[in-house]
């Protein structure tokens, strides 16, 4: 017992204690109230000198480690860590009809003149190297017209690069006749979000309120921006205060905007986080089948945990809350990725029992399941079920069974299904062919599949780049994997932490000990941290190649002061 609470959160070992009584009535009445009292007071939260959220009168610290960390389930911030980047791991299944989904960034094929636009200020901004000076410099001389599509554009293509993205901000909100709309500040303050420049965003924040000469730009959607971004990283206690700051700018705080909070958290993995707020708000959020169901998709499709997922499915039961489609949806889900098959045809039976009417996800659930379990004509058949239900076989469904198919390593089957696809109309997506990509083995079949996939018009993402990189690298075609990286720039995409990550480790395989270096500072340079693996791997081949060189030859570069390869 003393080993397990070491090792969890504080507030995680109060919150089955006090279920059970067993902490003083007042410590639980306390942080109750100070919750109670923070988000159902009628009035606004009073501003401090700062433009951060106010903190509240209580400690945080119940919210600020996240509990998942200790039940072995990945807490990392959002990006990819070296074995996924390097690995053969498969990606986590994306529900593409999730309201945050990631959507493709790319040069957009919209009017001529915008095209011609972005285009010039990449080259701008590529030639410019790390120079912002130079490329601020640049900007003022082109002579371009600026516009709301065209600062959204730009900022989405070099995401990657803060520094870069903030400097373009800030030119073009100078140019004349131009002013940032909601759309770019928030595009922005996602930007700085994920890089952790948080005193940059909330200045941003602060400038977008107006003072007393303007209107306030500054919406709800402004706030949670930064509440998932806090969530990203972890920071539960500075989610929280940002969700109060809500009546710092006049929000009204209702079950919407808790229930938003709680889809933050648990798109993080902070569902146990997620959970304990549910129950401690109770009294002023009401429980209800939506609160519920956010907190049981958490379990069950993103920590894809069945044991806690059947017990908040029971809890729902014990409580009294009534089950929906979507609840039978996530279970099912659950089921299917844990490859139990039975269990989700059992609930799919269950759920038609209580004549609740099956919906497009339930379908993708159940064929997932069947197909995962090899039971192939009985996927295919249940796909028809659909159809004559009324509900057409999208994208989704067929990627749903694309991806199950791969998985099981059915390829031919998954081939077919993939013709199917192309014949009924529907356009492959990224998650489509990324599914294909991971199993076939051959380079003679990804080759193949990688021009098919441009022919159908799906533009690759950075991720797509990342796989390909990494896998040629692999089969020691370093010709082909430095096309890619070079293909991949000139279509926009700065390389990211994970695009370096992946070429660095497949230089190392195949023994370019001094192009990984090379590549490993102008990582650094862009304020990307190493993983520690390839850290390590970096400082073993500089500590042993100062071993082998000429101590003359040390010496003379370290005057000259060249101790970075170019």
């Amino acid at each position: 017992m003393i080993t397990i609470r070491s090792k969890l959160s504080v507030f995680s070992l109060m919150v089955p204690c006090i279920y059970q009584n067993l902490l003083p009535v007042s410590f639980n009445h306390r942080v109750e109230q100070s919750l109670t009292t923070a988000f159902n007071s009628p009035y606004p939260l009073e501003s401090d000198s700062s433009t951060t959220p106010t903190k509240l009168g209580f400690s945080l610290l119940f919210f600020c480690s996240s509990p998942t960390r200790n039940f072995g389930w990945s807490t990392d911030s959002p990006k990819l860590r070296l074995d996924e980047a390097l690995g053969d791991e498969e990606e986590e299944d994306e529900d593409e009809d999730n309201d945050y989904k990631r959507k493709d960034t790319r040069v957009c094929h919209c009017r001529d003149g915008l095209a011609e636009d972005v285009k010039i200020i990449l080259n701008i901004i590529h030639n410019s190297g790390r120079s912002l000076s130079k490329m601020k410099y640049k900007l003022e001389q082109c002579n371009i017209r600026t516009s709301s599509e065209l600062v959204v554009e730009i900022i989405s293509i070099i995401r990657n690069d803060w520094e870069v993205a903030f400097t373009f901000f800030m030119w073009a909100v100078k140019q004349p006749g131009y002013a940032h709309s909601i759309r770019e500040y928030h595009s922005m303050i996602s930007i700085l979000g994920k890089m952790r420049k948080f005193d940059i965003a909330w200045a941003l924040i602060e400038e977008m309120r107006g003072g007393k000469s303007g209107p306030s730009l500054v919406t709800p959607r402004t706030l949670l921006i930064m509440i998932r971004q806090y969530s990203a990283l972890h920071d539960i206690g500075m989610a929280i205060n940002t969700f109060c700051a809500y009546k710092q700018f006049n929000f009204q705080v209702g079950l919407k905007e808790f229930q938003s909070l709680l889809s933050a958290l648990c798109e993080y993995k902070n569902v146990l986080d997620a959970e304990h707020l549910l129950f401690h708000l109770k009294s002023v959020f009401p429980f209800n089948t939506k609160s519920f169901n956010i907190i049981l998709d958490g379990w069950c499709n993103v920590i894809v945990s069945t044991f806690h997922a059947q017990r908040i499915w029971q809890e729902m039961s014990r409580r009294g809350i009534k089950y929906d489609v979507v609840s039978y949806a996530c279970i099912m889900s659950c089921h299917s990725k844990a490859s139990k098959p039975n269990k989700v045809l059992k609930l799919f039976d269950q759920m038609k029992k209580m004549k609740i009417t099956p919906n497009r996800k339930v379908y993708n659930s159940v064929i997932c399941a069947l197909a995962k379990g090899r039971l192939v004509e009985e996927a295919v058949t249940l796909m028809r079920t659909m159809e004559d239900d009324g509900i057409v076989p999208t994208v989704s469904t067929y990627n749903s069974l694309i991806k199950a198919f791969c998985k099981a390593h059915l390829i031919a089957e998954a081939k077919a299904v993939l013709d199917e696809m192309v014949g009924r109309g529907l356009y492959p997506t990224t998650q489509t062919y990324h599914a294909l990509f991971r199993i076939l083995r051959a380079k003679e079949e990804v080759s193949e599949l990688w021009i098919k996939m441009r022919e159908t018009g799906c533009n690759p993402t950075i991720e797509t780049y990342i796989m390909l990189i990494r896998r040629f690298c692999q089969w020691r075609q370093l010709y082909v994997a430095f096309k890619l990286w070079n293909e991949m720039r000139e279509r926009g995409f700065n390389p990211d932490h994970s695009s370096y990550t992946a070429l660095i480790h497949g230089l190392f395989l195949n023994g370019k000990m001094e192009d990984a270096y090379k590549y490993y500072v102008e990582m650094k340079e862009k304020g990307f941290l190493p993983e520690p693996k390839v850290e390590k791997m970096i400082q073993v081949w500089v500590s042993r190649r100062q071993q082998t060189e000429d101590p003359m030859s040390v010496l003379l570069r370290s005057r000259l002061g060249r101790n970075t390869v170019r």
